[in-house]
C-alpha cells in the first residue's frame, strides 16, 4: 500500500514539476507592450507526411489562438518552416490547416526555407519588421530558445516580443514531464540569462 501511494506521489509530483516548468518558460524573455499591429511565428515541426502532423496542428491552434481579440486584421501570422520530405513545406501544410480545417482568415504569411530554430528566427525576421508586438508559438521549450535567438539577432526586435497562448494549465499535462525533460535537454545552449530572462 505504501509503495502505491509513494508511486502515486510520485507521479504527481513529476505531473506539477511539468507543469511548473512549462508555465515558467512560456513567460520568459517576454514583455508586456500593447497595442499597434502583431506578428504571430508559428514554428515547424519535422513533418514528412502529405498533411500536418499533430504537433504542427497544436503548435497553429496555439498560434490562432495568440492572435489578439479582435485584432485579426492587424495580424500576420507567420507560419514558418522549410521540406522535410519530398512532398509541401511544413509552412504550407499548417497554412492548408490553419484555412482549411480551423476557417482561419486573417493574413497569413509563409517563410518555407528553414530547417533549424535558428534558421526559422533568421528567415522570419523580415516579416517582422513594422510590428509592435511579436509572439512565437510553440511548446513553451522550443518557443524560448527561439525568442533567445531572436535576442541574439535582433535584440530591437526582441524587445517587442509578448508571451504567445501556447501554454494553458492541464493541456498536454501527461505528456508536460516528458516535455519538460526534452526542453531542458534542448535549452541547453542558452546562457543562464536567456533561460531566466535576464539582461
Amino acid at each position: 500500500m505504501r509503495r502505491r501511494s509513494g508511486l502515486a506521489g510520485a507521479g504527481v509530483a513529476a505531473l506539477v514539476w511539468g507543469e511548473w516548468l512549462n508555465r515558467r518558460w512560456s513567460r520568459v524573455l517576454v514583455g508586456d507592450s500593447s497595442g499597434g499591429p502583431e506578428a504571430v511565428v508559428v514554428l515547424g515541426y519535422r513533418n514528412p507526411q502529405a498533411t500536418a502532423n499533430l504537433i504542427n496542428r497544436w503548435r497553429v491552434r496555439a498560434g490562432i489562438r495568440s492572435v489578439a481579440v479582435g485584432s485579426t486584421q492587424d495580424t500576420r501570422v507567420i507560419l514558418s518552416g522549410g521540406a522535410t520530405g519530398m512532398g509541401a513545406t511544413e509552412a504550407q501544410l499548417m497554412a492548408d490547416y490553419a484555412k482549411s480545417v480551423l476557417g482561419f482568415q486573417g493574413t497569413v504569411l509563409l517563410e518555407d526555407r528553414s530547417t533549424t530554430t535558428w534558421e526559422n528566427i533568421t528567415n522570419v525576421i523580415p516579416l517582422l519588421e513594422g510590428v509592435d508586438r511579436i509572439r512565437i508559438a510553440s511548446q513553451p521549450a522550443h518557443a524560448l530558445k527561439a525568442r533567445a535567438y531572436l535576442r541574439r539577432q535582433r535584440p530591437d526586435l526582441a524587445a517587442k516580443l509578448v508571451r504567445a497562448e501556447d501554454y494553458r494549465p492541464g493541456e498536454w499535462v501527461l505528456a508536460k514531464p516528458l516535455l519538460a525533460l526534452y526542453g531542458l535537454w534542448t535549452l541547453r545552449g542558452l546562457t543562464s540569462a536567456e533561460r531566466k530572462g535576464r539582461p
